[in-house]
């Protein structure tokens, strides 16, 4: 380790990186009081604060920002213009590797990339986490890298991850989710696309959270989400379809209609020959002009395989009786 000196300093201290699509040299700032290991690579452009450290593994893409007293531990390889707030902590010095794409934020204090808390968890093996492009993680969020070496936790693109969540090993999360503030996910729950949590929503380990669904605020949610649908409650419920994300998300009327019925013939048939829900889900799978909508074949499927091998099943819903 070693202190490492300002920007004209730099290319004697550490090793630093060039783009190979690059002619022009962008010269890095490096605080004094950072604390940078030779063996670093760092790309041109960056800039590290005072008081932050990076490790001899770690990898620097070009115009990071390290903010005060922000660290880089550990096998840790950061893409090009990523910014590390103050406070913030990335990668663990456990074996594995937290890999981390371009234009990303890693709010203050935030813990990216550390071992995880699975009690299985043995401290001689691999441990991963990726996380892709544009994503927004915002203050005191934690988020963990996998149980084993056969897996991994992996963030996709675009989320915003407000502050205080936490998402747990092994965690799967597309793309272009939100999940507001003090949103917790135990390990091994999928989350897809476009999926809104609201604050204070807790996710059972192993749960899947389908595509364009919305949590309601303090729900604790047990069992899967279908796609499209909406949830609510200390226990949550189905309440219905997510018909204000649908409509922000572009799905035309003519597709918001054919979901309605579905989950009306499924979810909320009043009369006494409904059949079981298994009768009634085949119902509609078998219905001539509902079957042929993507978006009802896509909502079905994930009710389907919420069903199968070692899945919860799904929330709870509301029996209707006429009345």
């Amino acid at each position: 380790m070693l202190f490492a000196g300002f920007a004209e300093k730099e290319e004697q201290s550490v090793n630093v990186h060039h783009s190979s699509n690059t002619t022009t040299t962008n010269p890095c700032f490096i605080h004094p009081t950072a604390i940078v290991h030779p063996n670093a690579l760092i790309g041109q452009g960056v800039s590290i604060g005072p008081f932050c450290t990076v490790s001899p593994s770690a990898k620097l893409g070009n115009g990071c920002q390290l903010q005060p007293g922000s660290h880089i531990f550990g096998n840790t390889d950061v893409g090009d213009n990523c910014m590390m707030m103050a406070g913030a902590i990335v990668g663990d010095d456990y074996p594995g590797c937290t890999v981390i794409g371009n234009n990303n934020i890693i709010g203050h204090h935030a813990v990216i990339g550390v071992r995880c808390q699975d009690l299985k968890y043995k401290l001689e093996d691999e441990c991963f986490l990726e996380i892709g492009d544009n994503n927004d993680i915002r203050e005191h969020t934690s988020v963990h890298r996998s149980s084993k070496s056969t897996d991994k936790t992996v963030i996709g693109d675009g989320n915003l991850i407000m502050g205080s969540c936490h998402i747990a090993h092994d965690c799967k999360i597309g793309n272009n989710n939100i999940l507001a503030n003090n949103t917790l996910l135990a390990g091994h729950v999928e989350v897809e696309d476009y999926v809104h949590t609201a604050g204070a929503t807790v996710v059972h380990q192993f749960c899947h959270l389908g595509s364009f669904s919305f949590l309601g605020g303090g729900s604790v949610v047990s069992q899967d989400v279908p796609k499209y649908t909406m949830v609510a409650g200390e226990r949550a419920e189905l309440r219905g379809l997510n018909l204000v994300g649908l409509t922000r998300r572009g799905f035309s009327m003519a597709e918001i209609r054919s979901l309605k019925t579905a989950y009306r013939k499924i979810f909320m048939r009043a009369d006494a020959n409904a059949g079981s829900f298994e009768d009634r889900l085949a119902e509609v799978e078998q219905h001539e002009e509902l079957i042929r909508v993507p978006a009802v074949q896509a909502m079905l499927q994930s009710i389907r395989n919420s069903f199968v091998e070692d899945r919860r099943g799904i929330c709870k819903f509301r029996h209707w009786n006429g009345s």
